[in-house]
């Protein structure tokens, strides 16, 4: 799966701890095994449970993803979106927008 990260999401993650990382890393290969299922599927694909995929209230097309339950939560903010490859074929692909503490969904 492709993907994108904005400036906030990479400013986000350096703030992590290197446990908080590894913790993300570790659910970003079940994620995009099921991006790849949800993209195939056409949208029929189920997220897995653990994840807790889930569209954002009053925010369309932004969805959260929960990579830690515990210590501390780790919820992390993304969207579709597109790329073009090597051929000019468009693509689908993530677009990281947030990552960390449920203080991302605070206004700044």
């Amino acid at each position: 799966m492709r993907f994108e990260i904005t400036k906030l999401f990479k400013a986000d993650y350096k703030r992590l701890s290197d446990d908080e990382r590894e913790k993300f890393r570790v659910a970003l290969q079940v994620f995009y095994s099921a991006c790849g299922s949800f993209v195939k599927s056409k949208g029929l694909a189920a997220w897995p449970s653990a994840l807790r995929v889930k569209q954002i209230v009053n925010a369309p097309g932004v969805f959260e993803m929960t990579w830690s339950f515990k210590g501390p939560d780790g919820p992390a903010t993304w969207e579709w979106t597109t790329v073009l490859d090597a051929h000019g074929q468009s693509l689908p692909a993530v677009c990281w927008r947030r990552l960390g503490s449920h203080q991302i969904f605070k206004k700044s």
